[in-house]
Formats: C-alpha cells, structure tokens, sequence
C-alpha cells in the first residue's frame, strides 16, 4: 500500500468521524423545532450539544485540510466545482455557531426564537447539502480533461444526490434524536425515543435504497459488506431504541454511520472524484497526491496530533456525561 492510498484512508476516517460527531450535533438541532415544545426545553437541547458542538467541527477543518494537503487536484476540483453548496455550507456553520452563544445573550422572546430559527435552519441545511456533496462525489461529475468541474449548479441537483441528502437529514435526525434520549431525562426523554424510532424507520428506508442503488452503480464485494453492516446496525439501532437501551442505540446508529462511509469510500476508490464525462479524465488517488515527502511529513504529524486530539475529545466527554432536564436549569434561564 502506497502512501496516498494510506492518506485516502485516514481522509475517509476523518469525515466518518466528522459525520458521527456532528450527525447528532445536525440532529440537536433540527429537534429544537421538532421535539421542545417551549423555551426550556430548546434550551435543554442546546444544552446537551454545547460544551462539544465546536469540538466536533473540528473533524471538518482537518479533513478539509488533509484533503488541501494530501490530495491538491482533488481539492481544488472539488472547492471550485462545489463552490455554491460548500459556501452555503459554510455560511450555515457560521451562523449557527453565533447562534449558539448568541441565543440567550438577551432575554427578549423575539431575540430568542430568531436565533432559535437559526439554529433550526443553519443544521437541517448542511445536513441535506453534505448528502448531496458525497453522493455526487461517488456518482461522478462533469471534470474534464483539465482536471477541472464544467458542470453547474443544477446538474448537482439529481435524483441520487438528492436521495443522498435525504440519507443524511433522515440520519442526522435518528442520530440527534438518540442522543438526546440519552442526555436528557423526564417527558423530553421519552418523546425523544418516539420520535427517533419514526426518524430511524423513514432513515431505513430511504438508507437502502441509496446503499443499494449505490453498490449497483460503483460497488464490489467490499462495498456490499459495509451495506450489510450499515443496514444491520441501523436496524439494530431502531430495535434497541424501542426496547430503551439507549446507549446501545447511539452506539449502533453511530456504526450505521461509518458503515455508510465506509461503503461510499470503497464504492469510490480507486477515484477520489469520478468524472461522468469520460472515466479517463477522472482524479485517482495516484494522479491528484501531493508528493510521498509531502505525504510522508504529514503521517508523522498526523501520527503525533491525533491521539492527542482524540485523548482530549473522550476527556470532554466524559466531563459532560451527566443527563440534564429543565429542572437543572438556573432560575429564570430560557
């Protein structure tokens, strides 16, 4: 195994774990329209996310800039050729990070529900448009002979990335919705858990027929045991959720997760982005690597930094492992 290989690897590792960590952060923030029915218990659903939301993005600084590093043509294709659904991505993350801390700056109701939309708006977004990116990046697009995107907007906007967005809203939802069961406790527990096993069957559904129209399109045998185990964990995560064993749920949602990556990383390669012009003109692990000395300065940091990062993340965890409810909020908090 060549080193590129090993870096398009740690990138697919990074962007599960970006899609584990910040799936439930996505789903949080959905179910503050969803499931809180008053301004207590929005604020014990930011709640359960706010000491980890901004750790969990940073999975998506190293993978965009692993994906700088390692694999240049690759990122220049992609950044430029998803300019619009990466920016409004972007702008998404932005917002919604002001809107975290901003939300109860103020005590006015009008103050409060605006950024309150905010949060809502600025996580049900990324969450479509990043199931969008990945299942146009394993479909293949427009690149020509240049290595350069000739497609537009619109030709992103077809019916197997639009599935794929629906994938990862559906996903996100179940997963957030999982993980606020676990987190919290009284009646916000309970309608969590109703509302995750409805999330998680239309999740299923819509799940198999995006893996399975996937491994027909690009899959091999490695890819078809992923789908198995994607299928497998989610059925297993929804089975676990109705019988209240919550964290057997989250953790199985979370392998439905990766398993899902996983396969669309295998469907992928040895392409990092097909193009549907001509197979030819597509960018491989091979023709868009940076050069072994660059990838070989980078295994080294990346094999000091990364148990480091990791180390600090379970820390933060398990600090903040407590389930919280409205009773533990401070008086005259919303």
């Amino acid at each position: 195994m060549h080193l590129h290989d090993v870096w398009f690897v740690l990138i697919a590792v990074l962007w599960t774990g970006y899609f584990f960590l910040e799936g439930f952060d996505f789903g949080v923030g959905i179910l503050t329209k969803l499931l809180a029915r008053d301004r207590a218990e929005r604020r014990v659903l930011i709640n359960t996310i706010g000491p980890v939301w901004d750790g969990n993005e940073v999975w998506l600084l190293t993978a965009g800039g692993a994906t700088f590093a390692a694999f240049p043509e690759w990122y220049a294709t992609l950044f430029s050729g998803f300019y619009l659904p990466l920016l409004i991505i972007l702008v998404c993350l932005i917002v919604r990070g002001v809107a975290f801390e901003y939300r109860a700056k103020q005590p006015g109701e009008r103050w409060q529900r605006n950024w309150e939309h905010a949060v809502f708006w600025t996580s049900l977004i990324p969450a479509v448009l990043w199931g969008v990116a990945f299942a146009n990046i394993v479909r293949g697009v427009k690149i020509d002979a240049n290595k350069e995107y000739v497609g537009g907007f619109f030709d992103l906007l077809n019916g197997y990335a639009l599935l794929g967005g629906l994938v990862t809203l559906t996903l996100f939802t179940f997963h957030g919705a999982v993980f606020v069961s676990l987190k919290t406790v009284g009646p916000i527990r309970e309608r969590a858990r109703t509302l995750a096993t409805v999330a998680g069957l239309i999740a299923a559904a819509a799940a198999a027929v995006f893996l399975v129209w996937t491994q027909v399109h690009s899959g091999d045998r490695w890819s078809l045991v992923a789908l198995i185990v994607a299928v497998a964990a989610l059925a297993a995560a929804i089975g676990a959720n109705l019988a209240g064993r919550e964290g057997w749920s989250f953790a199985f949602s979370g392998v439905a997760i990766a398993a899902a990556m996983a396969m669309l990383f295998l469907a992928l390669f040895p392409n990092v982005m097909p193009s549907s012009l001509n197979a030819g003109w597509s960018l491989t692990v091979s023709n868009a690597s940076a050069t072994p000395y660059t990838l070989r300065i980078m295994t080294w940091c990346a094999g000091i930094a990364t148990p480091l990062v990791l180390l600090y993340q379970g820390w933060t965890y398990w600090v903040f492992r407590k389930r919280i409810g409205t009773q533990h909020l401070a008086e005259g908090a919303h």
